[in-house]
């Protein structure tokens, strides 16, 4: 079997693969997926049909099969078999104590169809990796379930209770959401969901929720998408300003791992030292906080908004410690 043909008939196992993954399949989708044209994706269509594979639809309205039509279990690389125990491990740090279990019940269905071979193999693995938790909980101990109790009432559009203690709350206020979709960041679940004391949407983190209930109360109302709330959100960008810092050489690569968040364009070695150049859009605060903890080890070349910005942090401390 030439390389072409052992490509193209792997791709075509995946589209069938992907088809019993969801109701209803576009081209376009399985075009972008495998990156070659939609005629490409048509033709492989068109093989599936006539190997006698029950599908529905037409172009430019998405393929799904026929309900009943299943293939054999599939089987699974070595490589595939070893990500099981990854996403196992980041299962158990990320997911909530009634969603991990679920999830392993689920990938032990999985792991029961592997080869002898690599399910040992699957086996060897799970104690050499070693997922570290973080020091505060993303999930308090007394709601173990908050995370899959958001994503069923999503799921169903049914309001959940919650008592949730923000940052500037001295107890827990009891509150009735509208949960439209769950954001991870900075370490933390977030459940965006709409108020119905605040009548507006918030973002609730996971560990300051005291207590979660499922109600069987349908929405108040159809709300927007996740993907709409968040680019809602999205503020005005500020004009991106240039900035040229030199760094000692042996002290360079201690600033390689976060500056990418500040902007980093380029950096060159001028004598023993090396110059960074940032573009960012504030210069007035996060920026200059980060140069901060690199302070005796770095000179700002410019611009002068930069040094004021500094050297403003600097005197506060000064006056902070007198």
């Amino acid at each position: 079997m030439s390389v072409d043909i052992k490509k193209r008939f792997d791709r075509i196992v995946e589209i069938l693969i992907q088809l019993q993954s969801k109701r209803i399949v576009k081209a376009q989708e399985l075009a972008d997926r495998f990156d070659v044209s939609l005629r490409t994706i048509y033709r492989d269509i068109k093989s599936l049909e006539q190997a006698g594979v029950p599908l529905i639809g037409e172009a430019g309205m998405g393929y799904s099969i026929m309900d009943g039509y299943r293939l054999p279990p599939v089987s699974f690389s070595k490589e595939e078999a070893l990500c099981f125990v990854a996403t196992e491990k980041l299962a158990e740090k990320y997911l909530d104590q009634a969603g991990f279990s679920l999830y392993s019940s689920a990938l032990m269905k999985i792991k029961a169809i592997l080869k002898s071979n690599d399910q040992d193999l699957v086996t060897n693995m799970q104690e050499q990796i070693i997922m570290r938790k973080q020091h505060v909980p993303i999930f308090p101990e007394k709601v173990p379930h908050v995370l899959s109790t958001a994503i069923e009432a999503i799921a169903n559009k049914t309001q959940i209770q919650i008592e949730y203690q923000g940052i500037k709350d001295d107890e827990a206020i009891l509150r009735i959401i509208e949960p439209i979709g769950i954001v991870h960041e900075i370490g933390f679940w977030y459940i965006v969901a709409y108020c119905l004391q605040r009548m507006d949407f918030r973002q609730f983190r996971s560990d300051r929720i005291a207590q979660v209930t499922a109600l069987e109360n349908k929405f108040s109302k159809r709300h927007i998408s996740i993907d709409e709330y968040m680019s809602n959100q999205k503020s005005p960008e500020l004009p991106k300003i240039k900035s040229k810092i030199l760094v000692s050489r042996d002290f360079a690569p201690f600033m390689r791992w976060q500056r990418n968040t500040y902007g980093f364009v380029s950096e060159v070695k001028v004598g023993d030292k090396i110059e960074m150049v940032f573009e960012s859009r504030d210069i007035e605060h996060e920026f200059p906080r980060w140069l901060m903890m690199f302070g005796d080890k770095i000179e700002i070349k410019e611009p002068e908004e930069l040094k004021h910005s500094f050297n403003k942090l600097f005197q506060a401390i000064q006056n902070n410690i007198k």
